[in-house]
């Protein structure tokens, strides 16, 4: 098996940048942001979820092929939350909506 070329000191200031964010996460939770809170918290989310992906499950040093993977994984999830959102947000447009 090949060994990766991330050495300890990188491993370390990535869980000092997921800490950090998780500090942020905390701290953004107790200000009133209205509707932005929703967004400045998945803001936050995805800044870690890409650390833990690149670094600890080693995606930035992988094959071209595990690339292509979780780029169509992260195109599907957006065409999910598309239809997802244009469903949701042209309810109003209709008027009331009567349950079947």
């Amino acid at each position: 098996m090949s060994q990766h070329g991330d050495s300890l000191g990188t491993y370390l200031a990535v869980f000092g940048a997921l800490m950090m964010f998780t500090a942020i996460t905390v701290a953004v939770a107790f200000v009133d942001l209205g509707v932005m809170s929703n967004v400045v918290a998945l803001g936050i989310a995805t800044v870690k979820a890409t650390l833990v992906l690149l670094f600890f499950m080693h995606v930035r040093g992988s094959s071209a092929l595990t690339k292509v993977a979780i780029a169509s994984g992260i195109v599907f999830f957006a065409i999910l939350v598309a239809f997802t959102l244009s469903d949701t947000l042209t309810r109003q447009l209709l008027g009331t909506v009567r349950p079947l």
